[in-house]
């Protein structure tokens, strides 16, 4: 008579659920540090992390199985298993040292001083002295002036803020910040014309205390052009980039 012998299958090991929580919490922090572009600012991170870890702690806590599942890795690792002293000693040890190790790191790399020199805060275009604040260009608009601005323009200012006005000129590379674009919206088309002859006239050395420090190598140009061929460029260099100064009324 035969008898059979019934062979029971080996158990497969499951994952311990603080590990499957470990991997999750740490798969979901690699995927938005790393995998969204544009990077997320920390702050939306961390509000995220904070969405995530009370997700998988109503995750763990639902079933009183799975809560125990979770503490017990966690209380025998804490108590240690007396088959294994020296191990969970070890590993005991490793922890204590490592987390105060690590968070004193990181509150030492917020309050530790900076070689790093301060960001430089400056008044983009700080306001004109008062007997610069009301001038009006006396010269007038017409097409023999506009030349000769642009023959001003294109010897005196093409080099640096390029014969398009587009500030690449052939030595706009050479500076750093780059020459003026007056093209964009943002620079002349933002301004009057009596602010314009202030700072040709004054050039970089003129610009006040708030405009400091002096990012620009404009220089002084009442010293080379006379008043009236500086108003002639100002009228060239917003007729050639397609700008109507702004008046107070």
């Amino acid at each position: 008579m035969e008898t059979k012998i019934e062979t029971s299958k080996p158990k497969r090991r499951r994952v311990p659920v603080p590990l499957q929580v470990a991997i999750i919490w740490i798969g979901v922090y690699l995927f938005l540090k790393f995998f969204i572009r544009p990077p997320l600012p920390s702050s939306l991170i961390f509000m995220y992390m904070t969405m995530t870890s009370i997700g998988l702690g109503v995750y763990v806590s639902i079933y009183e199985d799975m809560l125990q599942g979770f503490l017990r890795p966690i209380v025998d690792f804490l108590r240690g298993d007396p088959l294994r002293a020296w191990t969970w000693r070890a590993s005991r040890w490793v922890l204590l040292v490592t987390i105060p190790v690590f968070v004193g790191y990181g509150f030492y790399q917020r309050v530790a001083p900076r070689t790093e020199p301060p960001i430089g805060s400056r008044v983009i275009h700080p306001a004109p002295p008062r007997e610069f604040a009301q001038l009006v260009n006396p010269v007038p608009h017409t097409k023999m002036n506009l030349l000769i601005g642009k023959g001003l323009y294109t010897a005196y200012c093409s080099p640096c803020h390029g014969k398009d006005l587009d500030g690449k000129g052939i030595a706009a590379r050479g500076f750093n910040p780059p020459p003026a674009n007056f093209v964009d919206v943002g620079t002349i088309a933002q301004l009057q014309e009596s602010y314009l002859f202030w700072r040709i006239s004054n050039g970089g050395v003129g610009l006040p205390s708030e405009g400091e420090p002096w990012n620009t190598a404009m220089p002084r140009w009442d010293t080379r052009i006379s008043s009236e061929n500086i108003w002639k460029i100002i009228m060239y260099e917003f007729e050639g980039s397609g700008h109507v100064p702004r008046t107070w009324d």
